[in-house]
């Protein structure tokens, strides 16, 4: 596949890495309003709401989700937990709401948290470039600062659909990537733009910031993560993929994506994909693969973690409860630039993205077969997740419709607030 022009990389890297939380629009009209009356004045904590939700994940998971798992803790009771799927995914697994799962580019908040957690110590300055840890390793590095990294503002492009490296992105090829050769392969920006000028979304930032904690902590990423995170925390069922395998005693999320064919059409309007170009995997029904054996570590520091919605929630929750960084880095972090793309802002590794019932923090994720939206309200009291097993499969019309509706949906009733009657998500 030839290289594709910066337009089309930029919305089709959108399209791997993030499902935008926004509003129901247009043609999704039709399908919000199916639900708005038996929302009306519906209690936002209540059998009748998860009911619901229950059925909005069925109706997501039937139209193209194919998988779904909801939680959804209002810190008012038990929290709803959720599992649907389409019914021939069942021959592969039976989906559970505490199966393990790739949360992609959701990783970046925990690593911005770890880089936080130097600074707060003083082993790691925002202003610091990324020449003065990285000599020579990132082209422009005497310009861009950690925290330009952090909040994507550098300039730096992506590696992602560069021909050295999307057979490996599909699964068509087997190499493991070092972070080092990542960088080695990232373009700049098309056209250029001068660093801590423009929030432009790019794996590589994260890859970087990968090595600069190795290099300031002397400790792994691995280790890091383990000793300062999942630990303290109780997160039993998360950890850092270093290859396609899972680790056994749990359960994990099958993922799937459209046959290559499939794939060209849902893409059609965003850029014409050769013909064959598609995921590979054994095929599945309606015309989809299985790319659970897709090899995700190269995502590394930017979206490496295998996690449960029980656990990411565990640490959303206690980062933005003010539980894993002092008062200034939680502020430096939540302080944001214009990322309209993303439904609001983009700060240090975290997402304000503005609803229709409140404002939430959190992030995105998004690798082959997996997407996963994971927030919590402003004191991080109150937390959601939504996970999807496809990524490319959620992009078709009808399929990207009912996951916006189920999203906003989980979202409101983390918030304590119902749908209102009015509201085009229903």
């Amino acid at each position: 596949m030839s290289a594709p022009t910066l337009s089309r990389r930029h919305r089709i890297r959108r399209a791997v890495l993030t499902v935008a939380l926004t509003t129901c629009l247009g043609a999704a009209l039709a399908s919000c309003s199916d639900e708005a009356e038996s929302a009306a004045g519906q209690s936002p904590a209540s059998p009748a709401a998860d009911a619901r939700l229950a059925r909005l994940a069925q109706q997501a998971a039937d139209t193209g989700s194919l998988g779904v798992i909801v939680r959804v803790d209002s810190a008012d009771g038990k929290p709803a937990e959720i599992a649907k799927q389409a019914a021939w995914t069942k021959n592969d697994h039976s989906l559970a709401a505490g199966d393990r799962f790739r949360v992609g580019s959701n990783t970046k908040t925990l690593t911005a948290t770890l880089v936080l957690q130097q600074v707060a110590q003083e082993k790691i300055s925002l202003d610091d470039t990324v020449e003065k840890w990285l000599p020579g390793l990132v082209k422009g590095g005497e310009h861009i600062t950690v925290r330009m990294l952090l909040n994507h503002t550098g300039g730096l492009g992506d590696f992602l659909l560069t021909p050295e490296f999307l057979p490996s992105l599909t699964g068509r090829e087997k190499r493991t990537w070092t972070p080092q050769e990542l960088l080695a392969i990232t373009p700049e920006q098309d056209p250029p733009t001068e660093p801590g000028k423009t929030y432009s979304y790019s794996n590589a930032n994260y890859e970087a910031l990968g090595l600069i904690l190795e290099k300031a902590t002397g400790s792994s990423l691995a280790e890091l993560i383990k000793q300062k995170i999942t630990k303290p925390l109780g997160m039993k069922d998360s950890y850092l993929a270093t290859n396609a395998e899972w680790d056994t005693g749990k359960q994990h999320v099958i993922g799937y994506e459209p046959d290559a064919a499939r794939l060209k059409k849902i893409l059609s309007a965003t850029v014409d994909l050769p013909d064959g170009v598609g995921f590979a995997g054994p095929d599945r029904p309606d015309d989809n693969v299985a790319t659970s054996a897709v090899d995700p570590s190269w995502s590394w520091a930017a979206g490496g973690m295998v996690s449960t919605a029980a656990d990411w929630q565990t640490f959303l929750t206690a980062l933005n409860s003010g539980e894993l960084l002092p008062p200034t880095q939680l502020k430096q972090m939540r302080t944001t630039v214009d990322a309209p793309e993303e439904g609001g802002g983009y700060g240090l590794g975290l997402m304000r993205v503005d609803t229709v019932c409140g404002t939430v923090w959190g992030h995105t994720g998004g690798l082959p077969g997996y997407s996963s939206e994971i927030y919590t309200d402003a004191t991080g009291t109150r937390s959601v997740a939504v996970f999807t097993s496809t990524n490319f499969g959620i992009k078709a019309e009808k399929a990207a419709t009912t996951n916006k509706v189920l999203v906003e949906a989980a979202t409101c009733q983390m918030l304590g607030k119902p749908q209102p009657s009015d509201s085009p998500a229903g």
